[in-house]
C-alpha cells in the first residue's frame, strides 16, 4: 500500500509518500517547506499568514514530494485533522479531499499527537511496532502540547497529564523574545546552553521547576517564562546562564514526570515524540536514566511521514468528509 500523507497543523507544509506492509514502512518521499524565516520577526506562528502560505506552497510540495517518489501512483490519503491552528488545518484537508475526488482515492483523518507518537515506528528506527513493549508511557513535547499519555496499544490512549498553560516549547519561545534570542526559541536556547559550556562560567541563575513535586502528571511553565522576565528587569545577568538553568528546568519537570508516570504504571517502554524531543541534552539526559525510545531529530517536528504512518494503522477509518478539529484530544 501507498500512503500520500499532509500535514499542515502549523507553520510547516508537509507532504509525504510512504510504502507500507505489514507495519514496515519506506519512505519514498518526505518534503517539509518551513515558514519559520516568514513567521520570525513575530516571535511566533501568525496563523492567517501561515493559511496563506499553506494555500500557496501544498501545490508546490506536492509535485515535488511525487517527483522525489519518482511518480508512484497512492492507494490511501492521510491528511491531519487537528489539533494545530485551525485556518491551517483547513488548507490541507481542502487540499486533500481535492486529490481524493480527483482520483477517487479514500482518505483517513489523522490525529497529529497520535502521529507523534507513531513517529518511532517508522521502520529503521525501532525496527517494526512488533518491537515495542507495552504498557508504554509517552511524553509529547512540543510549542503547543505538553502531555504524558499511558499507551498500551495503537489506538488504545489515556491522557495522564498535560499542560496547564504554556507548553514547553511555548516557554523555549516565550523566553527566547524576552532574551531577544529569535524564533523558534528552542534551538535559539540551545545554541546559546553550548557557549555557556563553553564559557565554563561561574555565573549561576536559580529558576523555579514548576509543579515538580505535585502529585499530578500536570505540567505548567508560565510562571517560569515569568520568573525570568522578572530576573530580566531586576538583575544583571550572563544570557548564557540563563539559557542554561531555563533549558535545565524544563529538562528536570519533564524527566521526573516521566518517570514518575512510568513507575507508578509499571510500564515498559517510555516513548518521545514532539519538536522539543529533538533537543539533544533532554535525549542525553532521559537515556541517561531510562532506554528511551525516540525518532531521530527530523522526525520529532512536523513531517509528512508521521502522518503516513498513523494512516496506516487507521486505514479502515477511511471517510469522505474530515473536519478540521483546532482542540482534538488523543
Amino acid at each position: 500500500m501507498k500512503i500520500l500523507a499532509i500535514d499542515t497543523s502549523c507553520d510547516d507544509t508537509c507532504i509525504a509518500l510512504l510504502e507500507a506492509k505489514d507495519s514496515y514502512f519506506k519512505i519514498l518521499s518526505n518534503i517539509v517547506s518551513s515558514q519559520v524565516k516568514l513567521h520570525a520577526k513575530y516571535g511566533g506562528v501568525y496563523p492567517f499568514l501561515a493559511k496563506r502560505e499553506h494555500q500557496k506552497n501544498l501545490p508546490f510540495v506536492f509535485k515535488k514530494a511525487l517527483r522525489q517518489a519518482q511518480g508512484k501512483q497512492f492507494d490511501l490519503i492521510g491528511v491531519t485533522a487537528g489539533p494545530g491552528l485551525e485556518p491551517c488545518l483547513w488548507q490541507g484537508i481542502n487540499f486533500a479531499q481535492d486529490l481524493s475526488e480527483k482520483f477517487k482515492i479514500p482518505i483517513v483523518p489523522v490525529n497529529h499527537i497520535e502521529a507523534h507518537i507513531l513517529a518511532n515506528f517508522i521502520d529503521g528506527f525501532t525496527k517494526s511496532i512488533k518491537s515495542i513493549k507495552f504498557p508504554a508511557v509517552c511524553l509529547i513535547v512540543s510549542g503547543g502540547h505538553t502531555q504524558l499519555i499511558l499507551m498500551k496499544g495503537i489506538g488504545d490512549y489515556k491522557i495522564l497529564g498535560e499542560t496547564r498553560d504554556d507548553a514547553a516549547g511555548e516557554c523555549f519561545d516565550k523566553v527566547a523574545r524576552i532574551l531577544g534570542l529569535g524564533y523558534p526559541g528552542g534551538p535559539a536556547i540551545a545554541a546559546n546552553v553550548a557557549k555557556y559550556k563553553i564559557q565554563n562560567t561561574r555565573y549561576k541563575i536559580q529558576l523555579p521547576r514548576p509543579m515538580i513535586h505535585q502529585k499530578n502528571y500536570d505540567f505548567s511553565f508560565s510562571g517560569l517564562k515569568t520568573a525570568v522576565l522578572y530576573k530580566v528587569r531586576s538583575e544583571k545577568y550572563n544570557k548564557a546562564a540563563m539559557c542554561a538553568e531555563v533549558q535545565q528546568a524544563i529538562i528536570d519537570v519533564l524527566i521526573y514526570k516521566t518517570l514518575k508516570a512510568a513507575k507508578d504504571f509499571r510500564v515498559k517502554s517510555i516513548i518521545l515524540g514532539g519538536g522539543v524531543a529533538a533537543n539533544n541534552e533532554l535525549r542525553k539526559q532521559f537515556k541517561n536514566k531510562f532506554d528511551i525510545i525516540v525518532p531521530p531529530e527530523e522526525f520529532c517536528t512536523d513531517n509528512g511521514a508521521m502522518i503516513g504512518v498513523t494512516a496506516y494503522f487507521h486505514r479502515l477509518k477511511k471517510t469522505k468528509e474530515i473536519k478540521a478539529e483546532a482542540n482534538l484530544k488523543i
